[in-house]
């Protein structure tokens, strides 16, 4: 399936879009857990990884895809795995996992050892292989936002004297790594952040003041990371942001619309187009969206669940789409699932099948509504 000449747009996000993880084939599986065991080498699995990602990246090609991405392949976990290759940030087994809703993940923890920073980063190597096997699609990267380490990481005392600190050398860092992917050729990045679905319902707002913060505080520290992180990018390349409120086993972890803070995601961060969480009424609806002020910023729709197998309804769909264009227009408007397949290694509960009839349900339903 080719998308149009059309439908397509010509700068991402695109019209027909995803977030970027797929589920992990049983082959790589089976040799992730013979590495953990000792049973095959750091390099047979690395040579494995590639060739399931050459495979990956000619699938998204065939579903109709015009970005392309390495599925996350190469990671056991979205955030994590990323997280810990920065400085002054280690990995440890933690007391218990993270809680979703019915379900555990697995235990893992991050901390902060020591000032955080950049210094070099081995998920570079992981963006070099997929630029060069991209071909004429554009290579996706997605990492998680600086807000992600702000949150999850446990930090040891004396480290950071306050908040703003620690904001600091976050944005130092992730002007290093955002630099260093650009250099490889990377144009189109992707942030993932679940932070943000701490503001939206009362229960998370609670839970940031127990911990002893203020969320309208904590909300203007997550976007003056995200903005001073990418300010210094250059004009060329793209970067979009994907909010999310939990996806793993096709479970979630938070509930909320945007509307708490919907000034600020909307008219206050300097992305180029927004993922958002739109598959069902956890989200709210799309009233928060009259706060975007800009012409140039996408919203990207996530309107196909990637947690369940069933295919939505393609005219409940594009009603759903013109609805949306009451408080964007159309023309800023694009389609795609409103999570990846595989957050973590686990993957959401459809199979490998299942998963592409949903990509290629958002490429049908964009080439109609964007013809």
């Amino acid at each position: 399936m080719a998308i149009s000449a059309e439908t397509k747009n010509t700068r991402a996000p695109f019209r027909a879009d995803h977030v970027g993880s797929f589920l992990r084939p049983k082959r790589l599986k089976e040799a992730r857990a013979q590495q953990a065991k000792g049973e095959i080498s750091a390099e047979q699995l690395r040579q494995l990884e590639d060739e399931e990602i050459i495979k990956l990246v000619e699938q998204q090609k065939e579903a109709g895809l015009q970005s392309v991405t390495d599925g996350e392949f190469r990671r056991a976990w979205w955030h994590f795995d990323f997280l810990e290759g920065l400085d002054g940030v280690e990995g440890y087994t933690a007391e218990q996992g993270l809680q979703f809703t019915g379900v555990e993940t697995k235990k893992r923890g991050i901390k902060v050892t020591g000032k955080i920073g950049f210094s070099n980063h081995y998920m570079i190597e992981h963006y070099k292989f997929l630029h060069g096997i991209a071909g004429d699609a554009v290579a996706k990267f997605a990492i998680p936002s600086p807000n992600m380490l702000f949150f999850r990481a446990d930090f040891e005392e004396g480290i950071y004297e306050n908040d703003e600190a620690i904001i600091d050398d976050l944005v130092a860092a992730y002007r290093g790594v955002i630099q260093a992917l650009y250099d490889e050729g990377c144009r189109y990045l992707q942030l993932d952040d679940t932070s943000w679905a701490a503001f939206f319902s009362e229960k998370g707002r609670n839970s940031l003041i127990e911990k002893g913060r203020n969320p309208e505080k904590t909300a203007e520290l997550c976007a003056r990371a995200i903005n001073e992180s990418i300010a210094n990018r250059p004009g060329d390349m793209l970067v979009t942001m994907h909010i999310c409120r939990g996806n793993f086993q096709s479970t979630y972890m938070s509930s909320g619309g945007y509307e708490a803070v919907s000034e600020t995601i909307f008219g206050g961060l300097q992305v180029d187009g927004l993922f958002l969480e739109f598959d069902d009424d956890r989200s709210g609806g799309f009233e928060p969206l009259r706060h975007v002020n800009c012409d140039n910023l996408f919203i990207v729709l996530g309107l196909i669940t990637s947690k369940f197998s069933e295919l939505e309804d393609p005219e409940a769909v594009k009603a759903r789409i013109t609805e949306a264009a009451g408080y964007v227009p159309l023309n800023q408007l694009c389609l795609s699932p409103q999570c990846g397949f595989a957050s973590t290694e686990e993957g959401n509960l459809l199979s490998e099948e299942q998963q592409w009839e949903k990509i290629r349900h958002v490429v049908r339903i964009a080439e109609d509504v964007w013809k």
